[in-house]
């Protein structure tokens, strides 16, 4: 048995470094990732969101409406960003997820107030996301004891003693039983079409360019278009199919509600699929081998799943890691998914997230017919 030499060690070590710094892609990888993950778990994850937006429908003016809102912003967990003039406004808001709460404070607030007689508000909350909505509702307890202490006094000091002066009717919108499953089982979507379409098209053109079957292709008169269009159009089926089985399956084991928004729902669904094949088609043009296609499709789900909503609640990144995830498709196309299922928003309601779809896929398929298109020459 030969004895173990260190020179040769120490010549196989220095070869490999060199190697490894020669392969830049994994080079990157292996220190960025790790600063990534830092990054947004130290930073940009929280569990007990504050400031969310609220909207409030004031049908009376009142010195008691306005402490009552001071309360609601002074807990930290409030924030008004808007005040509807009718309750079809306030309504469409919550649907449309411009707020995450709307409080309604009746006309005869401050009568039943003076008089001792059941004053009641009314909070609504956007609970298609139990976890982002669970702190302030907690918060709401402590209101109706600290709200109007300020105001409740002279001949009006005995309704601040006894029973609170007022009661917090909180209704929980679109998911009023509080259950998980409900917002992930959707969500989970967005996250399996990405992890699927994307790797799977970047390993499958990756794999050609590896055996030398590329070079074939390359040879024919096909213009970059309709190369991409030829090898992408099988995954396409790949992803309804894909969302057809998620889709029953939630509905089954789960019982996520299918509220409508059906439209919306294809629409988005279509023009993700779309924009998740191009990008793995564009990364396929930038990695060199099939273990660079992974890395990088797995550099683009990292902060798809922490960034956009799906396993931490959006509204409570800070404003950066906020303006990070609205730039990622998942982002939007989870809030198509969401909408539709849970609320049944109609196309109206979604133009906004569709048109960042429509963005996204105009941006990467032209991104990577000019790369593809740089390979030819």
């Amino acid at each position: 048995m030969t004895s173990l030499s260190w020179s040769r060690v120490a010549a196989v070590m220095v070869k490999e470094f060199k190697q490894l710094t020669r392969d830049r892609i994994t080079y990157a990888m292996m220190l960025m990732i790790p600063v990534v993950q830092l990054t947004l778990f130290g930073y940009a994850i929280n569990t007990e969101p504050r400031h969310l937006p609220t909207a409030v429908l004031v049908q009376e003016d009142s010195r008691y409406a306005r402490s009552l809102i001071a309360g609601l912003r002074n807990s930290r967990y409030f924030d008004m960003v808007a005040q509807a003039r009718s309750p079809t406004e306030l309504d469409a808001m919550l649907r449309r997820g411009d707020v995450q709460f709307a409080v309604t404070i009746p006309g005869d607030f401050s009568r039943r107030v003076a008089r001792g007689d059941e004053a009641r508000i009314l909070i609504e909350a956007d609970a298609t996301d139990p976890s982002a909505t669970g702190g302030a509702v907690a918060a709401l307890a402590a209101l109706p004891d600290r709200a109007l202490a300020h105001d409740l006094k002279g001949a009006l000091a005995a309704r601040g003693q006894g029973a609170p002066p007022f009661e917090v009717v909180v209704h929980r919108r679109y998911n009023p039983e509080a259950v998980t499953a409900y917002n992930i089982v959707p969500g989970l979507l967005g996250v399996i079409l990405s992890m699927t379409l994307v790797m799977m098209t970047a390993l499958s053109v990756t794999r050609e360019t590896e055996r030398g079957t590329m070079e074939t292709l390359l040879s024919t008169p096909l213009e970059p278009l309709e190369v991409m269009a030829g090898k992408l159009a099988p995954y396409v089926l790949v992803g309804l199919t894909q969302t057809v089985l998620i889709l029953a399956l939630a509905k089954l084991l789960f019982g996520v509600p299918m509220a409508g928004g059906w439209l919306g729902l294809a629409s988005g669904v279509t023009l993700f699929i779309i924009g998740s094949l191009a990008l793995g088609f564009l990364i396929s043009t930038l990695a060199r081998s099939q273990l660079q296609a992974m890395q990088m499709s797995f550099f683009y789900l990292l902060p798809s799943i922490l960034l956009s909503g799906f396993m931490f609640p959006f509204r409570g990144m800070p404003v950066w890691a906020q303006a990070l995830g609205e730039v990622i498709p998942v982002t939007h196309f989870l809030r198509v998914v969401r909408g539709s299922l849970l609320k049944g928003q109609e196309l109206g309601d979604q133009w906004r997230e569709l048109a960042a779809l429509i963005a996204f896929v105009c941006v990467v398929t032209a991104l990577a017919v000019a790369r593809y298109r740089r390979t030819l020459d």
